[in-house]
This record gives structure tokens, sequence and C-alpha cells, in this order.
């Protein structure tokens, strides 16, 4: 581990740490906008300038440079600080005075680190360049005049969400962000960009002109709309949810949320289911709780009563539920909305084992009749990492997909469960940690759960800290059902 001295304190840092890093450990702060801790460096906002030293003596890029021992770096010399007041100078040259009318405002890179970083005063005196407006889709906004070029969102849909749908085309101060043929962005993560943009260029056009941050109430929580639990931060004014942002959670969802997550909020407000119903006549009508509750408590003992759960109900409610028919005299319980049967002499049996980190470290992987793209987004973005970064193979059973990385289907027939191709059970049998993901396609057909069981055994999909049987449910609850029977 080389050793390094920022800013006179030395320190041990891991190799193949950049030099930013390195003054990140020793407590300093970096200014920057196109570096970013999850995608690929591209070095071109020249915000994060230090002095290093042996080396030519001028400012470096921290974010590209590697920390070497015996580094002697300085991030608060006068050098480095009139460099970095230069790059801001340069940056705001032609970013337009938007602060009043722009939803970044009270969130934004550029003005915090033009307030901490900058001159206060700019030379610039001719015309700023203007750029047309951009379509990418109804969930992103563009104002791309006030965009500095930092490509986060270029690399985001290349790297992250494996949709090359925006790019950067002209060169020097022709140089435009734009999506391909100026379409819509068609990847379910689209509303990262948002997050990830350090300026006004990309905001979310639902939440367009809605609030400011400062008058935001904000609430931890966690997503509902599919299986995985996005941690989330909810963000209210009143009565009324106007946002919800991914919070970091590096074993669940890093800090991603997928559009459906971002924007299912509208819910909340319109058309919201918020009443119970009753069979009146053949026909349901509105009623009031204690209406509804009364006609549960008017059910005769002995009569057949069922409780259905929803995807969406917390384990709480299917608890209260569950003993509530226990009073009744009944054990007729159901929350598989999709009429999917499930073998649960034993959780694991329908458990994500691998868990959505580990999922990366897969060598092979084998999806069975499910769509992880559509299904569980973030769990599909940790299989294109395995396959990215740990050359993982995909094999396929069920309809073909695009999934954003390469996936060999074998058919889409069931049966191949209990004969797997050659070239998928040697690859199973030789990898390190073999991965199988069963979804909500396979167990809606009988047998389909306990035959891929069997494979778990066969391959040894179960080792020393490696479990590699994983069931992908689809909603919420689930899983939380299925413990509470």
């Amino acid at each position: 581990m080389p050793k390094v001295t920022v800013d006179g304190i030395e320190l041990e840092v891991p190799q193949g740490a950049t030099v930013l890093q390195a003054a990140e450990l020793a407590g300093k702060e970096i200014p920057r906008f196109c570096y970013h801790e999850r995608l690929s460096i591209a070095g071109n906002c020249r915000m994060c300038l230090v002095e290093v030293k042996p080396g030519p003596p001028k400012p470096q890029a921290s974010c590209a440079l590697p920390a070497a021992e015996g580094q002697e770096i300085r991030t608060d010399s006068a050098m480095v600080k009139k460099a970095r007041e230069g790059v801001m100078e340069f940056l705001l040259i032609n970013h337009p005075l938007d602060c009043p009318i722009c939803d970044q405002g009270g969130e934004c890179d550029l003005q915090d680190q033009s307030v901490a970083y900058g001159k206060g005063g700019s030379r610039y005196e001719e015309n700023k360049r203007a750029v047309t407006e951009k379509y990418m889709g109804p969930i992103v906004k563009t104002t791309m005049t006030r965009c500095i070029h930092c490509t986060r969102c270029v690399r985001f849909s290349e790297e992250v969400a494996g949709v090359e749908e925006i790019g950067a085309i002209g060169r020097g101060e022709g140089m435009e962000i734009t999506s391909y043929l100026e379409g819509a962005v068609h990847s379910e993560l689209s509303g990262n960009v948002v997050d990830l943009c350090p300026v006004g260029a990309l905001t979310s056009k639902p939440y367009a002109f809605e609030a400011r941050p400062w008058e935001l109430t904000k609430t931890l929580g966690i997503d509902v709309m599919d299986g995985v639990g996005t941690n989330i931060r909810i963000d209210s004014r009143g009565r009324e949810v106007l946002r919800a942002l991914p919070r970091v959670n590096d074993d669940v969802n890093e800090e991603w949320a997928t559009d459906k997550t971002r924007h299912a909020v509208d819910g909340l407000m319109k058309r919201r289911l918020d009443k119970p119903y009753l069979r009146k006549n053949g026909k349901l009508e509105e009623a009031s709780w204690n209406e509804a509750f009364q006609a549960i408590a008017d059910v005769k003992a002995g009569s057949s009563v069922a409780a259905i759960a929803g995807d969406l109900v917390d384990c709480e409610t299917m608890y209260a539920a569950k003993k509530l028919l226990k009073s009744m005299k009944s054990d007729m319980l159901e929350g598989r909305q999709t009429g999917l049967s499930y073998d649960v002499s034993n959780l694991a049996s329908v458990n994500f084992n691998s868990t959505i980190a580990g999922i990366e470290e897969a060598d092979v992987i084998l999806l069975v009749s499910t769509n992880p793209r559509w299904e569980a987004s973030l769990v599909n973005t940790r299989i294109r990492k395995a396959v990215r970064k740990g050359g993982a193979k995909v094999f396929g059973i069920g309809p073909e997909t695009d999934q954003t990385y390469p996936v060999e289907w074998l058919g889409d027939d069931m049966g191949l469960l209990t004969k797997l191709p050659k070239a998928v059970a040697d690859a199973l049998k030789g990898a390190e940690k073999p991965a199988i993901i069963l979804g909500g396609g396979a167990l809606s057909i009988e047998g389909a759960h306990g035959a891929t069981l069997k494979l778990v055994t066969k391959y040894k999909l179960v080792r020393d800290g490696w479990n590699g049987f994983n069931v992908l449910h689809i909603g919420a609850s689930r899983t939380g059902g299925l413990m509470l029977g």
C-alpha cells in the first residue's frame, strides 16, 4: 500500500487508489463535476486539480492520477486555488443565469462549487452560446444550454443502464449532448441521469416548477414497486408527496432507482383507492370503514372466510389479517396475486440467496423464465456488472428478451430443466460460483420449482460461503407473506 502525504498528513492508501481518493481519505474535500464513484473516469471537467510532487510544476487532475509511493499532494496551495478559480470561470462562460427559474436551484453542484471555489466575478463579455432543447422522453426535461459536458449521463446510460442512447455530437464550442436521433430514452433507469446531472441541464419533467428543496419534508422509506426494496427518500409538502429519490445502500440499490419507483408517487394523489368497497346486489359500492368492519363482524361463525393480501401490503397488516381469520376459525389465506405455486418446505427455497450485491460475484448464471430487466431492474444492473467486469456467462430459459448484456437463450421449454444442454451443464459444473435465478414465469408452471431445486445438489450450487439458488419475486411483500404463511 503506497504511503502519500496530503497537506502534511501522512497516510497509507489502497493499491490502485487515485490521488482524489487519497485526498478524501485524508478528510480533504475535492470539488468535481465529471468524476463519480460508480462510473468510469472521464477527467474532462478539470475541477479536481491538485498540486503533486514529484511531478511537473502545474496542477493535475486528481481523479485520473494514480496515487504512488512518496507523493506529496497539496489541495490548498495558491496554485491550486488559482487553477480552480480559472476552471470555474471557464465552466461559467456559457452557463446562463437561470438559477431563479432552474429546478436544480438549492441542490446544484455548480452553484455550491462556484460559491466555494469560484472567483466571485466574471471577465467574459462575449455573447453566450445557446443550444436547442432536446427531447428525451416524458421523464427527463432538458435545458441543454446549461450543460457543462461532464458526460455523466452518457457514461451512466452506457455502463450502468446498458442502453447506448445518449452521446455527444460536434466538437469544441459546437459540442452537444443529445439522445440518439433526438428520440425518447428507452431505459427503465433513465430518471437516474437527473440525479447524476451536476447542473440543471437534465431535470425531472413531472416535478418541473413544483417546489424548492428547502420547502420539502424528507422522509426515509422503502420502495414497494418491485421485490428489490430500493431505499428511497420521500419528499413531501403538506399532504402531497412530490417526488421519491434513491438513498445510498450498497447492498441493495447502490444509489439508483427505477423510473417506476420515482414516478409511482403520482398515484398517492390521483385515482387513489382510499375507501373500502362492499358488494351489494352484485356491484361494488363505496362504503365507510365502520360499515366494512361491521360486515366482517357480521360473518357467521363456521362460514367460509378467506383473506387475500395484495402485493404491496406490509407484514404487520398481513399478520393482523391472519390473526383475525384465526379468530373466525379459518385458515384460508392467499398472497400469491398471480397464482404462482411455491415449495415453502424451507424458506431458502424461495429466497434470493446469493444476495443482490452477491450476484455480481457469480461466474455462470442461468435465468429461468425471468426478465430481470423489467421485474427487478436493479438486480439486472448487478448481473450486467458481473458480465462486464467479471466475464460471467449468462444462459436463459424462456422467451428471448433484451437484457442489455449477452444471453445465450436455450428455448422456451421448462422441460430443459430436467436435461440441460451439455454446454450449460459443463459451465455450471466448472463454475466457481454458479447461480440460478428462477422467475415468476416458471413458478406458474407445475413442477418447475421442484425441478430447479434438484439442480442445486446436481451442480453444487450451495458451497462454503456461496449459495447460488435464487427466486426473483415480483411483489414487494411476497417474501414477507411466505414467511408469515
